[in-house]
């Protein structure tokens, strides 16, 4: 059941970036930053989320991105290649920020966009 949980939340979360990803190239005054930040985060946490469940491992209903980043660093120590030191919303859950500032919404994508790449690299995803 975990396995179809975890496919589940990475088919959202890869549809969910690939709409922020659209977004954000769009021309500049078109860009709505909040849904580009908004489906980053979502992706994100859906990934880490995803991870978790496909190793038996069941997150608190309340977990943020940094509480789950850090649990799947726990299973896989090469979850370190992912760097959320820039990521603004790691210490909060996503529905309680906001995000405006087209800095931290690049940052943001940036950061889901590598989460996926190394999930893709790991084997994790297609």
């Amino acid at each position: 059941m975990n396995t179809f949980n975890a496919n589940f939340l990475f088919s959202e979360a890869s549809g969910k970036l690939s709409k922020a990803n659209e977004e954000i190239c769009r021309p500049e005054e078109d860009v709505v930053s909040f849904m580009v930040c908004k489906n980053s985060q979502f992706a994100v946490e859906s990934f880490l989320t995803g991870y978790l469940l496909q190793h038996n491992v069941t997150p608190d209903s309340h977990a943020t991105i940094k509480t789950l980043y850090e649990k799947c660093l726990e299973l896989n120590p090469k979850f370190n290649r992912v760097n959320l030191s820039d990521f603004d919303c790691r210490s909060h859950q996503t529905e309680n920020r906001d995000c405006t500032d087209p800095l931290k919404v690049n940052k943001c994508l940036k950061v889901a966009n590598d989460l996926e790449a190394f999930l893709k690299a790991e084997n994790i995803l297609n």
